[in-house]
């Protein structure tokens, strides 16, 4: 069996995006080459960083928003419509908000797959915009998502999100539990991680 490719400053762009890296990976390995506070960074987050370092040298900070996690959280002052967001979190009860205020707002709401990985990052993006907005904003918006015809934009980079998308669309009468185990078998092989490198690669593997 072919041993690991390892993170290295030396690596190629293409080794790095073969490979699947844990977060833990990627932290140690963003941490060696200077990229501030990479304790508060997502994993995405993380391999944009990575990714501009292996294709420049440069090492600058992959993210606007606001890493800071101090005071009230958003929550304990009481979620309302009026409500600033400011320290919010992705916990039960913040989804639970979300999902009631939905459902008065558009009766016959059904949520999506892939809604709150989207709304998550249009909240981000808002504050580095100066846009101020509130829990009222955040229900609209995730009712928009939710009501958006067709098929999503795919995510720059969520790898795990567009494959199963795409396993899904593409697998006829496929289940979840058929992508998540594709996903995993994918993550194993030296190829790019998305649903057409692992279609390819398991047809050349039956002839």
């Amino acid at each position: 069996m072919k041993s690991k490719t390892k993170l290295t400053p030396s690596m190629t762009l293409k080794e790095f995006e073969n490979g699947y890296w844990l977060a833990t990976e990627l932290k140690e390995f963003a941490d060696d080459i200077g990229v501030p506070s990479v304790g508060k960074l997502r994993k995405d987050e993380l391999e944009r960083a990575i990714k501009l370092f292996l294709e420049t040298g440069e090492v600058t900070r992959p993210t606007m928003r606001t890493l800071s996690s101090s005071g009230l959280k958003d929550v304990e002052r009481g979620l309302r419509l009026d409500l600033p967001v400011v320290f919010y979190t992705n916990d039960k009860e913040t989804k639970d908000f979300l999902e009631h205020e939905a459902r008065k707002l558009a009766p016959g709401f059904k949520r999506r797959s892939g809604v709150r990985y989207r709304l998550n990052r249009w909240r981000e993006e808002q504050i580095p915009k100066g846009k101020n907005i509130t829990y009222g904003d955040l229900v609209a918006e995730y009712v928009r998502l939710n009501q958006t015809e067709g098929a999503f934009a795919r995510i720059p980079h969520g790898r795990y999100i567009n494959f199963m998308s795409d396993f899904l669309a593409a697998e006829k009468d496929a289940t979840r539990h058929d992508a998540v185990k594709a996903w995993h078998e994918l993550k194993t092989m030296d190829v790019p991680k998305d649903y057409y490198s692992w279609s390819k690669a398991r047809s050349s593997r039956r002839r």
